[in-house]
């Protein structure tokens, strides 16, 4: 009689589904719930991003993530606070902008930048910024692409 393949054996079985376990976990984590704001760039360049929001002492504007092609990025972690964000985008390679008519402030490099008034005055650039309403979800996606109209969802 012939010994039973070590997979069929209880300690082949436990190795197969830990290992099984531990193949299919990415999957079932990327169904975890993650509250956040997230910026998906479907484009084939690299895309610099700001974002826009009322905080607690009031307005804030910060950039710049930059977001490789065909990846996504985090540009608040944790359950969302507002109801509105503004976000401002450009196509590091082809000069394209995703801009709305929000006025807003931002600077050259890496910047936080609290008020959106007097943006020159303050050594600032102005930009448009779009405006997103998430209907006080606790996490958004904003997906950029290169077609017309910016895709957006709750997470």
């Amino acid at each position: 009689m012939q010994a039973a393949p070590s997979f069929l054996t209880r300690s082949g079985i436990a190795r197969f589904a830990l290992f099984a376990f531990a193949a299919l976990s990415p999957f079932f984590a990327a169904d975890v719930a993650r509250a956040d704001f997230r910026v998906c760039n479907g484009t084939q360049n690299l895309v610099g991003v700001a974002i826009g929001y009322r905080a607690k002492d009031g307005w804030i504007t910060e950039g710049w993530w930059q977001v490789p092609a065909t990846t996504c990025a985090t540009l608040i972690e944790g359950e969302l606070q507002s109801r509105y964000y503004y976000l401002y985008a450009e196509d590091a390679a082809r000069g394209g902008r995703w801009t709305g008519d929000i006025q807003m402030c931002v600077a050259e490099n890496e910047f936080k930048i609290a008020g959106v008034q007097d943006c020159y005055a303050r050594g600032y650039q102005r930009m448009g910024f779009k405006e997103y309403d998430t209907g006080r979800q606790g996490s958004w996606m904003v997906q950029l692409s290169d077609t017309p109209g910016t895709q957006e969802s709750p997470n």
